[in-house]
């Protein structure tokens, strides 16, 4: 299937597209995204541009999708490195897969005040760094973490339940969409979330060994 169609741009998210798509290299697009001010509120809150982690060497296995930065990410710049970070590095060790193979990304880079859920225009104002991202990466796998980045994917009427637990093509690439580590804390060790985020971990790191 192809990626959702975005609704039509504004013209800030129509500068953050041509400013992306014109970036060559991940080391480009990084040093173009840092001083983003597509969306003046979170520009405004802000202190850095989380653009996200990759690799040290060589193509990524497969890609980590989240929301948004949290305290602890705007404040180190990097991604998934707080409370939730550190249980999804608990729960990708036990489904045996290796943080230090992936790509970890967010759909907006800047920590919205609050921890609030993006707005629209801002999803939409930072899209265009995502997609950039992806081409770079050449991304075959993605983990959509949680609603907001599975709808991403998958489209606006997306119900998490009843797509996770499965690959989905979406433009080449296999989508799988699962819990937010954030959900799992929320509901406790024993709570659902957590079972289905390593449950569905452990299926990408199957799918991952069965085409080595």
């Amino acid at each position: 299937m192809a990626a959702p169609r975005p609704p039509r741009l504004d013209a800030a998210a129509d500068e953050v597209a041509r400013t992306a798509a014109a970036a060559g290299d991940w080391a480009a697009l990084a040093a173009a995204a840092r001083p983003c001010v597509a969306c003046p509120e979170l520009a405004a809150a802000r202190q850095h541009v989380v653009v996200g982690d990759v690799p040290a060497a060589g193509r990524p296995r497969f890609v980590l999708v989240g929301e948004a930065p949290g305290a602890t990410e705007d404040e180190t710049g990097r991604p998934f490195v707080g409370r939730s970070g550190a249980l999804l590095d608990e729960l990708l060790a036990e489904a045996g897969l290796d943080r230090g193979q992936a790509a970890v990304l967010n759909i907006v880079k800047c920590r919205p005040p609050g921890n609030r859920t993006p707005k629209a225009p801002e999803v939409q104002r930072c899209s265009g760094w995502l997609r950039r991202q992806l081409e770079l990466l050449d991304a075959r796998v993605v983990v959509a973490l949680g609603l907001s980045s599975a709808t991403w994917f998958l489209g606006p009427r997306t119900v998490l339940g009843a797509v996770r637990g499965r690959p989905h093509e979406v433009d080449g690439r296999a989508v799988w969409a699962t819990y937010h580590p954030s959900a799992a804390i929320r509901f406790g060790p024993k709570g659902a979330p957590r079972a289905g985020l390593l449950a569905d971990l452990t299926a990408v790191a199957e799918s991952l060994r069965g085409a080595a």
